[in-house]
């Protein structure tokens, strides 16, 4: 007898979910549990250097890195220069190309509060972590053409455990992990 995730996995093998910038997958791993085929393009491969694939592309997340962008960051903005913000534009700028050009059934992008929104405009949304279940605070913005997630809010006990992360070789990709619960809720809007 096949169960109910077999036959999930069988009707969405086709979908395919590009998932840019996308670190540990944490924002399309609902989508992987579900059976469809999420590509995740990182580093070492650059999203700049992506070719258009030649299939037809379900959706798109894209989770450009927010060290250039990110309003928590903002101390050290004026002593990097322009260059690194540069760069950061560029990899911002590969994945608006790749949404443009494969123009998905849904898109989002995301990235932390900051000044990204300078330079795509006004989010569609805000959210934090805790508005989905996970109880801690850092507030992001999304960018593109998707279905809003239904939110289940809990008390922010953990606070702002982002900022408190301990330095060290980790902490860049442990905070910019997609939490959980969004990721969960993002999924069932947007299937």
């Amino acid at each position: 007898m096949k169960t109910n995730k077999h036959t999930v996995k069988k009707e969405n093998k086709n979908k395919i979910i590009l998932d840019l910038c996308g670190g540990t997958g944490a924002w399309s791993a609902p989508y992987k549990e579900a059976g469809y085929d999420v590509r995740i393009v990182d580093l070492p491969y650059d999203v700049r250097f992506q070719e258009l694939p030649k299939e037809l592309i379900y959706g798109v997340l894209a989770a450009p890195p927010c060290t250039q962008f990110a309003g928590s960051g903002a101390r050290w903005w004026k002593t990097k220069g322009d260059q690194p913000l540069m760069e950061g534009l560029s990899v911002v700028d590969a994945c608006l190309r790749i949404i443009l050009m494969t123009n998905p059934v849904f898109w989002a992008l995301e990235n932390p509060v900051g000044r990204l929104k300078n330079y795509l405009g006004k989010p569609v949304m805000y959210f934090n972590p805790c508005d989905f279940g996970d109880p801690y605070t850092k507030r992001t913005a999304l960018w593109g053409r998707f279905n809003s997630p239904k939110k289940n809010p809990v008390k922010p006990t953990e606070g702002s455990k982002m900022h408190r992360l301990p330095p060290g070789p980790k902490r860049q990709e442990l905070r910019s992990i997609t939490p959980r619960g969004f990721a969960e809720a993002f999924y069932k809007a947007n299937k």
